[in-house]
């Protein structure tokens, strides 16, 4: 029987992380996304907030914590809250570090783990999507071919997340016998070829890049288990979380205009159909919300999970989108201008039906 409850630390890091997002991260989000550049000092007080370091073991550098999937959720779905883009710029050291922990040997966790345990943020990276209209994981067309020692990767790919910065890239390709396995590229990789950094709808302060593998080889002791499926699986959980992050924010921010907003003498919350609305938005959140709580729960307790992953990445990401578009009608003529957040919400909401390895928990 599932049994969902936050223990005491993870309330704790619940508020903690809310109140970060809503009084630094969403402040911040306007000119980020204007701009194209998250702020660097926003990510250096994410990062002092200890949210990686706290998942990673002592024995490499970190705090000890428990790894727990359901806490990665709750800290996805808080800074997501607060901006999507800022978000996934703060948590991209998971990218790397997830699948090493929950992956990796001993020798590739001495080796990786420490460089994300420091004083100063860096950035992880992770390369799943492919710039074809009909991209899935199932058809993945990036191969990594088995030569000797090593393995060569060729392909391409797309929304890589801070390609250009990150010291370790997880890169996802088809092996001889078609098991999607996860390798570590390091930054400078001869083959590993970062493109111009790509132009989007959403997202507009994260730097997303398209990267050609062109024979680039690793070594064979660079692949992370055997079958990358259990990590891709985590970062759908965790694209919910930040799916209903985005999707709270713009139902906090539609209730609260339709409360103060008055039209021919009546507040815009007391048209039935916004009301009605409103609480469908609601009943959307929170149902998002609980799916992506019992997939997370699901894999802390090392049960099979696939069905509820993919139950909880589908419904987010329909709900997001449909939660944000009502945002905007509800503040109608100002849900088109960028005086208010919600067109920026609704253009990152639109994403998430594409998103793949873009966070993980």
């Amino acid at each position: 029987m599932i049994d969902i409850q936050l223990d005491e630390e993870q309330q704790q890091i619940a508020e903690t992380v809310t109140s970060f997002a809503k009084q630094q991260i969403r402040v911040a989000a306007r000119e980020a996304d204007e701009n194209n550049t998250v702020p660097a000092s926003v990510i250096d007080q994410a990062w002092g907030l200890g949210l990686i370091q706290n998942a990673i073991p002592e024995a490499y550098g970190g705090y000890g914590a428990d790894a727990s999937a359901v806490t990665g959720t709750v800290i996805a779905e808080g800074l997501a809250e607060g901006d999507l883009a800022i978000a996934m710029h703060a948590l991209s050291p998971k990218l790397v570090v997830d699948p090493v922990l929950h992956l990796g040997n001993d020798e590739q966790k001495q080796r990786i783990l420490p460089t994300y345990t420091g004083e100063k943020f860096a950035a992880g990276s992770a390369a799943v999507s492919e710039p074809r209209w009909n991209f899935s994981v199932s058809t993945m067309t990036t191969t990594a071919k088995s030569d000797g020692g090593d393995y060569v990767l060729n392909g391409n790919k797309c929304l890589v997340a801070l390609a250009k910065d990150a010291p370790f890239t997880i890169v996802y390709a088809k092996d001889d016998n078609g098991v999607v396995g996860a390798f570590i590229v390091e930054q400078g990789t001869a083959g590993y070829n970062v493109g111009e950094r790509e132009a989007n709808l959403g997202l507009r302060a994260l730097a997303t890049y398209e990267v050609a593998l062109e024979d680039c080889k690793v070594p064979a002791a660079n692949r992370i288990g055997t079958d990358a499926q259990p990590m891709l699986r985590r970062a759908r959980v965790a694209q919910a979380a930040m799916a209903v992050g985005v999707a709270k924010a713009s139902l906090d921010y539609a209730i609260v205009y339709a409360k103060d907003r008055e039209v021919f003498g009546v507040k815009v919350a007391q048209k039935q159909a916004i009301a009605f609305m409103l609480a469908d938005m609601a009943i959307d959140v929170d149902a998002a919300r609980l799916l992506a709580w019992e997939a997370a729960w699901l894999i802390d307790e090392g049960e099979e999970h696939m069905r509820e992953v993919a139950l909880a990445d589908q419904f987010a990401a329909d709900a997001v989108m449909t939660i944000t578009d009502n945002g905007i009608q509800v503040l109608g003529g100002h849900g088109f201008i960028r005086d208010h957040p919600s067109e920026l919400w609704a253009r990152n909401g639109r994403g998430f039906v594409t998103f793949e390895g873009l966070a993980s928990v």
